[in-house]
């Protein structure tokens, strides 16, 4: 065999079967399956070597099964890999923008399907069997939105949902067939270089003019959040999440973070760390602006949902933080004007609005917290669960929450203040009248 022979693996086929009928080939493939075991499968036949020393065409005379072993690892150690590189695998999926807005303090969702042609959003199709599902409290309102054309040309068909809690959710879709290295550069432009949010408004304030009359308190400014999701239903081979994550690990973590260049390997296994599965052929990965989904359009449903959701929260405790922000800023100026005796009674008109702002956010939290219920499919339970550590759910939520229990704490003192102002004036008005009475005893003159 010469050393063109393994340097092109149809000819190394050809040789071996060569080698097959001189009683050679289980040498040539103890050799290829330690060197390896991918080209270990060149030929469907197996003969056994039975004897320790044979006989190799084109040598004079016999060498021992170590040697040739050794001079193969040698030469196969050359040969070109011939795996099915990332960049010939074809994927083929859709590209979702999830933009959402804090547009009001609460949605008549009744009241909306009444004036625009609207539907409410079935509940999300489960992957497995359960006697419980993932179910909305009030399911959110969807309304088909006009096209979004970007300046690439590029042209997304979109939709927007109401939710009961004051938040919009605006949707566009771009259907995607084509390989890793494409994925990853549209995944870096959109993530980066395209502001979906200001091109997007304009619909959404466009569509808000006909539901004005089912907003409830309607904020003058918005609060946003936008998301990408990398929704991937096959791939060419059709490969398991093991040999996903082994073949295009690296891969999936650049379309999550949005990155065209080649990403360190601790930077992969963090991003990778944040990847939950239920079947051997899906696959979420989740990161805290866009995440990559390996399932189908069935499948990838609850996900999808449970990410807005997810987002929503993240969008609601920001305003919560904002509101709680004001308020408490308003009372500490208040309180570093001092509090003397004129100024306690000034407190009380300020701890009643402070309770009352403790009270709306309370109120508010909680119907945003039961606006989704896991009902018996602890996987989407623990799916929300990471997606909203991911986004940034948990940090708000005690944010807000620190901030509501030092807002209680100065209501407490302000309260306190009053209280001790007004005892404070009751006792001076007794002693003066005990003073006046005193007054008109000594000179003879009682009440």
């Amino acid at each position: 065999m010469r050393e063109s022979d393994f340097k092109n693996p149809r000819r190394l086929k050809g040789k071996a079967n060569l080698l097959v009928r001189h009683g050679l080939f289980g040498v040539v493939r103890s050799a290829l399956r330690r060197v390896h075991p991918q080209r270990a499968s060149i030929s469907g036949r197996i003969c056994l070597v039975k004897h320790r020393r044979t006989w190799l065409p084109g040598t004079n005379g016999s060498v021992s099964r170590w040697l040739l072993v050794k001079w193969l690892r040698h030469k196969i150690e050359r040969m070109p890999d011939t795996q099915i590189q990332p960049s010939d695998v074809l994927l083929h999926g859709s590209v979702l923008v999830l933009l959402q807005y804090d547009v009001c303090e609460a949605i008549k969702l009744d009241r909306l399907q009444e004036l625009i042609a609207a539907r409410p959003m079935g509940h999300p199709t489960l992957k497995h069997p359960a006697p419980g599902y993932v179910r909305y409290q009030r399911s959110p309102v969807v309304v088909p939105l006009e096209p979004l054309v970007l300046e690439s040309g590029e042209r997304l068909a979109g939709e927007i949902k109401y939710y009961d809690y004051g938040v919009v959710s605006v949707v566009f879709q771009l259907a995607f067939a084509d390989g890793w290295n494409k994925l990853i550069g549209l995944a870096s432009r959109w993530v980066w270089d395209v502001d979906f949010a200001a091109q997007a408004t304009e619909l959404v304030r466009a569509s808000l003019q006909r539901a004005a009359p089912a907003l409830v308190k309607p904020y003058a400014e918005w609060l946003s959040e936008d998301y990408l999701i990398f929704h991937v239903r096959e791939i060419s081979g059709s490969p398991t999440v093991t040999e996903l994550i082994q073949r295009s690990g690296s891969q999936i973590a650049q379309v999550v973070r949005g990155d065209t260049g080649q990403l360190a390997e601790s930077e992969c296994n963090e991003v990778l760390q944040s990847r939950i599965s239920y079947y051997a052929n899906d696959l979420a990965v989740i990161g805290w602006n866009a995440a990559f989904l390996f399932d189908t359009a069935t499948g990838a449903e609850t996900a999808i949902q449970l990410l807005e959701y997810a987002n929503s929260q993240l969008l609601e405790f920001r305003h919560y933080d904002d509101l709680l922000t004001k308020e408490l800023d308003r009372v500490y100026q208040l309180l570093d004007k001092g509090t003397g005796l004129l100024a306690r009674w000034r407190l009380a008109k300020s701890a009643t609005e402070l309770h009352t702002v403790l009270l709306d956010v309370s109120e508010l939290t909680e119907h945003a917290d039961n606006a989704i219920k896991f009902l018996s499919d602890m996987f989407s339970a623990r799916l929300y669960r990471l997606a909203a550590a991911k986004v940034g759910v948990p940090d708000y939520k005690d944010l807000v929450t620190r901030k509501v229990h030092t807002a209680e704490e100065l209501y407490r003192f302000m309260v306190d203040q009053f209280n001790q102002s007004r005892a404070f004036m009751m006792e001076l008005t007794v002693v003066i009248i005990l003073v006046i009475e005193l007054v008109y005893m000594f000179q003879g003159k009682l009440f």
